[in-house]
């Protein structure tokens, strides 16, 4: 009998072992190359020591076409299971591209499909490590059908549970949907690319020759697209990216806003924030200066930093608890929106509103970027999506005019009209719907038209407007302004108000979901 259990026993080492190798020692080491890692070194720099139980292990496909009957690995392709991050349980899918270059086949969509609907059951983030070359060519429609069964999932759990992919490798036609449906892309420079449709096909149909890199690398998609949202060094680095970005992240809808002890004090005061805001408007400065200079122990983890660099995104924390931050740039175009700057901070307030982290805003904004170039692609469409978000968002919302609040753009970043809790302003803030110059020009024009000095007499009637619109007191009389404080304060202030507004309750009117401008 004790001999049976033996047998038993090794049968069970020996199918795990093969399970192990995946596509076998020739293949791992290829893919080693580059400081790559295989599917499940990846989970082990991913998650907690000893911390992942896998699920699957021996599922193989079932397709029969083109003489895949006789190769079949056990686990299809994908490595799936739970684990712990800090502690969190969190459900993880990581392809293997050793094992029939990680294709997407009805078995491997069955396995992840089993770990999203766990993870939204137990109400965990779900991580997935994306390295394929595509749907299983063999399989047909079934592999497409798998593909479309993850899609239908991704939207389901969408904010529902925090969902994070990262592009270890290729990821290419079908599969980069499933990506980009969940909330944060993370890609490694080098070694990880996506796209719609290849350089080769590109060629075929368009005459156009462009490399993979170009296409769709870190880099393109970081910069140019803003279809990711960070881009990492290595595979290492990437994974410890995203055990860093879940420490901000609550499990769930219903969850509490993470906390983490900090030693640095709430009442604390810097009087160096009142030298960063330069006394001639015209003149940028760096508002990360200021959002570091009043989060917890100077921590910023910017989102997209990257992309739209015009208006600034990421995650910090007050009190030990999370924010998210939306900042103007006035570094970067003046600080002015345009498309991308207003995409990218809509969908980062949306995320932030699913989730119950309070969102604080640093507005210096001259208004919207003029041209014909923005006007046709759309600006007024996606300028309105920023406006949404701000708009529908019933999580705490602080706002912090350091500078220009003009026109349109004042009322968009998230001003008292949107539902803003507690506004803020710096006395060298300016709220009017233009700057002093270009309203001058329009409501003096006959005026100056008949000056005899017409330089002198636009000059002191800009000086007039200035003194009275160029500041923050005219809102603060009408209540949009909340309180002007002294730019030393801000960390205090905004953390007040966090905590004033820790128990805030606030809803939409029932419907099935709004309609964004998209």
């Amino acid at each position: 009998m004790e001999k049976e259990i033996e047998l038993k026993l090794k049968n069970l080492d020996d199918k795990n072992n093969q399970a192990y190798m995946g596509g076998g020692e020739a293949r791992q080491k290829k893919h080693r190359q580059g400081e790559r890692l295989t599917a499940r070194e990846r989970l082990d720099v991913l998650l907690d020591p000893g911390s992942f139980v896998e699920l699957d292990r021996f599922i193989t496909h079932r397709c029969q076409n083109f003489g895949m009957g006789e190769r079949k690995i056990p686990g299809d392709g994908v490595v799936t299971g739970y684990g712990r991050i800090n502690g969190k349980t969190v459900y993880v899918y990581s392809q293997d591209f050793t094992v029939f270059g990680g294709s997407m086949s009805r078995t491997q969509a069955n396995k992840i499909l089993k770990i999203q609907e766990m993870a939204m059951k137990n109400g965990c983030p779900i991580i997935g490590l994306n390295d394929s070359g595509g749907a299983r060519i063999q399989e047909g429609v079934e592999a497409l059908a798998g593909y479309a069964d993850i899609f239908l999932k991704n939207t389901l759990a969408s904010g529902v549970v925090p969902q994070i992919s990262a592009i270890m490798g290729p990821c290419a036609g079908g599969a980069v949907y499933s990506p980009s449906l969940t909330d944060f892309i993370f890609m490694v420079k080098d070694t990880s690319y996506m796209f719609v449709t290849g350089p080769d096909v590109i060629k075929t149909v368009t005459h156009e020759e462009v490399t993979k890199e170009e296409l769709g690398g870190a880099l393109t998609h970081n910069q140019k697209s803003g279809v990711a949202h960070f881009a990492t060094d290595n595979d290492k680095h990437c994974l410890l990216m995203i055990r860093e970005l879940l420490n901000f992240l609550p499990m769930n809808n219903l969850d509490d806003t993470p906390y983490l002890e900090t030693k640095d004090k709430p009442d604390r005061i810097d009087e160096s924030l009142n030298e960063i805001v330069p006394s001639n408007p015209k003149k940028p400065y760096d508002i990360k200066e200021i959002v570091k200079k009043t989060v917890d122990e100077g921590y910023f983890l910017e989102v997209q930093q990257h992309y739209a660099q015009n208006i600034v995104i990421g995650f910090a924390r007050y009190n030990g608890r999370s924010v998210g931050i939306v900042a103007n740039q006035p570094q970067v175009l003046a600080g002015c929106l345009n498309i991308p700057a207003s995409i990218k901070a809509a969908r980062f307030v949306r995320f932030c509103d699913a989730f119950n982290i309070p969102v604080v805003s640093f507005v210096d904004v001259p208004g919207f970027l003029p041209g014909t170039d923005q006007e046709w692609a759309g600006v007024i469409t996606h300028g309105a999506k920023l406006l949404y978000a701000y708009a529908e968002a019933t999580v705490p919302k602080v706002t912090i005019v350091t500078r220009k609040a003009y026109g349109g753009a004042y009322d968009v970043m998230s001003s008292k009209h949107l539902r803003g809790d507690i506004n803020l302003a710096y006395p060298t803030a300016e709220i009017a719907v233009m700057g002093a110059e270009g309203a001058v020009n329009i409501v003096f024009r006959n005026e100056i038209k008949e000056a005899s000095n017409v330089d002198e007499r636009r000059k002191e009637l800009i000086d007039d407007y200035e003194k009275q619109f160029a500041n923050p007191y005219v809102a603060a009389e009408l209540g949009y302004i909340d309180e002007v404080i002294e730019p030393a304060l801000t960390r205090k202030r905004i953390i007040e108000s966090l905590e004033m507004l820790k128990n805030k309750k606030d809803t939409n009117p029932p419907k099935k979901h709004g309609n964004i401008p998209l």
